[in-house]
């Protein structure tokens, strides 16, 4: 039952919201829609949601066979090679404007891992050799440019001409991070993808350094938290916990474990630990997880993207454990989402977030950081995990 709402959820609500934002006079998708769900056909196009539309699109053909999203697929990788890509300095911008101009040229890790996780995604699908060769000239640059060796760390941000910044585009909570807990999962999560598109013996060792890092610096053993923003020598610099980018962390490292095969208790149990302690702590009596904790106050925001992050991530520790409790949490989570996040207004898809006190929060439904990639994602995984574990 729950395999076939996810796909319902997938091809009645989700993609066709997405689809019906196709701009084609300048390419990729329109950049705005607000909360009244208006259609701003003149705003900025963001470099990671053009990433992650293409990675939507892609995956959904690759799972779906239906042709119509190869068509969106083929679409969005032409904005991004026409528009996106920075041919002269390489890597992807920022920021565009509604025309397709760069508007913040600045380049970040962050967003260019997004590239690669979609430019492999769409190479799954297409077997186009121009495809992966981008996806592979993208890791490069961000091995040779954006690794540090002294710390075994990705750095951030940079301009156009690629030299370092200080990185003003993913650091929160009034600091700025110099590692960031958030460049680090995704970047494993985009180096993962493309094994599964190009397995190399090299990409598979930086993978299994990315493990070790992830393990050892980032995941708190103590408290079964993971760190969100570090100094350049991975000291914490914030009492700060990231409730959905923890459990979405333990299926993404989870599935980079099962990509390259690797037995390792710890990392096995990392996982395990990570996913009981958000279940415990952040799951909330209406089923939802609530967003973050920072200095022992509580964000009680139900953020749209955790909730669809937080299925997954407790349908990977239900395959890892057979515990019963994880259905349960994704049985609540779902009821939530459908009832709550789900903007039940003809033509809407899911709110940005729920406010505390049980509102939806007034913010736009697109933007350029509200793409179609959490959520698409969730139903994807369920219903290729579900099809191969019928025990639901």
């Amino acid at each position: 039952m729950l395999r076939e709402e996810m796909e319902r959820e997938l091809t009645e609500r989700i993609l066709p919201f997405w689809m019906k934002l196709k701009d084609e006079k300048h390419g990729g998708l329109y950049g705005r829609v607000d909360f009244d769900l208006n259609v701003d056909q003149n705003a900025d196009k963001g470099g990671i949601v053009t990433t992650r539309f293409l990675w939507t699109f892609s995956a959904a053909y690759r799972v779906t066979k239906d042709k119509q999203y190869l068509e969106m697929a083929d679409h969005m990788y032409q904005f991004l090679i026409d528009k996106l890509i920075d041919h002269d300095h390489k890597g992807i911008y920022w920021l565009l404007d509604y025309q397709g101009q760069p508007k913040d040229t600045r380049k970040h890790i962050y967003a260019q891992s997004f590239a690669v996780y979609a430019l492999s995604e769409y190479y799954r699908v297409t077997k186009k050799q121009e495809v992966i060769d981008l996806a592979l000239e993208i890791y490069e640059l961000m091995e040779t440019v954006g690794f540090d060796q002294a710390s075994q760390a990705y750095k951030e941000e940079f301009n156009r001409e690629w030299e370092e910044v200080p990185n003003e585009m993913l650091s929160e909570n009034g600091v700025i991070a110099e590692i960031t807990m958030n460049t680090h999962i995704h970047i494993l999560e985009a180096y993962t993808n493309l094994y599964k598109a190009y397995p190399t013996p090299e990409l598979k060792a930086r993978l299994e350094a990315l493990l070790q890092v992830h393990y050892e610096k980032v995941y708190q053993n103590d408290t079964h938290f993971l760190g969100v923003f570090f100094d350049k020598q991975w000291n914490s610099i914030i009492d700060l916990k990231s409730f959905g980018h923890d459990i979405e962390a333990a299926w993404l490292m989870d599935d980079t474990i099962r990509t390259l095969g690797i037995e390792n208790e710890p990392y096995r149990q990392m996982i395990i630990d990570i996913s009981y302690n958000i279940s415990d702590y952040a799951i909330q009596p209406d089923g939802s997880l609530i967003n973050e904790e920072e200095n022992g106050e509580l964000d009680y925001t139900r953020v749209w993207w955790v909730q669809a992050e937080a299925i997954v991530g407790f349908y990977n520790a239900y395959q890892r454990t057979g515990d019963q409790v994880f259905l349960d949490r994704i049985n609540g989570l779902w009821e939530y989402i459908k009832q709550s996040i789900h903007d039940p207004r003809p033509g809407g898809e899911w709110y940005w977030s729920i406010e505390p006190d049980g509102t939806p929060t007034e913010r736009d439904l697109v933007e350029p950081w509200k793409a179609s990639y959490h959520n698409a994602r969730m139903a994807l995984e369920l219903i290729e995990r579900m099809d191969k574990n019928d025990s639901q």
